[in-house]
């Protein structure tokens, strides 16, 4: 292991959160960068991962003005095993939806057809998502891990899919009752992406860089993104906030629909109630009631 790396309070850091720079320290061929995301990818399966390669990383990372507005990370390791990393900083609001449909065409991507393949060729498959604002999951775990299995008779299908979520706001809660050693690394991952612009912690994120050789790793290559990408990122982010502004008039105006549904739903409902208690006092009545 080479010497940890040392923030000082002079050091400038781009937001690693911000999809394009999450990437950048992710993707270079670097041997930091491979081992940074070597490690990152150990942490989120609790699985120690060997050989990592990068087999989907369009548009090229060297220049972030051309890549799209949300990126991930494609990985193969191990045993052929295929992993999808991605930085969400603000999460859809159908994102559990979204990952099973990409974790599903992922997985799909594995050839078994042939004379001598067959389904026991393939291979488990990870959707790692790290959440970086609001929360998708209605607890204060880090991190949860899904897989088919049975609700009814808690009988494990034995699937080989699984989707992770990392959600960075609850790292505050780690950071405040866990010492380091005491963390597990998954754990020290999360705080580093949640803190690492914290002057207040800056502290703490040193103490994790001198535990964990993975994210000294991807500390080493956040210091040496350029101003360029820096531009980038912030024209991006501008980018990004006018279409999240937009998906949230689209959603507001979908919602209000509902809104409106249910409330003339109730209305009818109640018009029913009325109509039907009229019914029962006109029978009851004889008549000669006047009504």
């Amino acid at each position: 292991m080479s010497k940890p790396i040392h923030l000082s309070p002079d050091d400038v850091l781009c937001d690693i959160t911000r999809d394009s720079i999450f990437k950048a320290v992710f993707t270079r061929e670097t041997p930091e960068s491979q081992g940074a995301l070597k490690f990152l990818v150990s942490a989120a399966i609790r699985q120690p991962v060997k050989v990592i390669t990068v087999i989907a990383n369009e548009p090229p990372v060297n220049d972030t003005r051309e890549r799209q507005i949300r990126y991930d990370i494609t990985v193969k390791f191990n045993d052929n095993q295929l992993g999808d990393v991605e930085m969400t900083v603000n999460p859809d609001k159908e994102e559990h939806k979204r990952q099973e449909y990409f974790l599903a065409r992922l997985f799909a991507t594995q050839e078994i057809k042939g004379k001598d393949r067959s389904y026991r060729d393939l291979r488990p498959t990870y959707q790692i998502s790290l959440l970086g604002k609001g929360r998708i999951h209605d607890d204060d775990d880090l991190v949860h891990r899904f897989v088919y299995y049975d609700p009814e008779h808690n009988l494990s299908f034995k699937g080989l899919t699984v989707i992770i979520d990392i959600e960075l706001e609850k790292a505050k809660k780690v950071a405040a009752e866990k010492t380091v050693p005491e963390m597990a690394d998954i754990e020290r991952w999360a705080v580093f992406f949640r803190y690492h612009l914290d002057p207040a912690k800056r502290e703490l994120i040193n103490e994790i860089l001198e535990y964990e050789e993975g994210i000294s790793m991807a500390a080493e290559g956040l210091l040496t993104v350029t101003q360029a990408e820096r531009d980038a990122v912030r024209q991006i982010s501008e980018l990004k906030y006018e279409l999240d502004m937009q998906s949230a008039l689209v959603y507001a105006k979908e919602d209000g629909y509902e809104q409106a549904k249910k409330e003339a739903e109730k209305i009818i409902q109640r018009l029913e109630r009325e109509n039907e208690e009229l019914r029962r006092r006109v029978a009851g009545s004889g008549p000669n009631t006047g009504l």
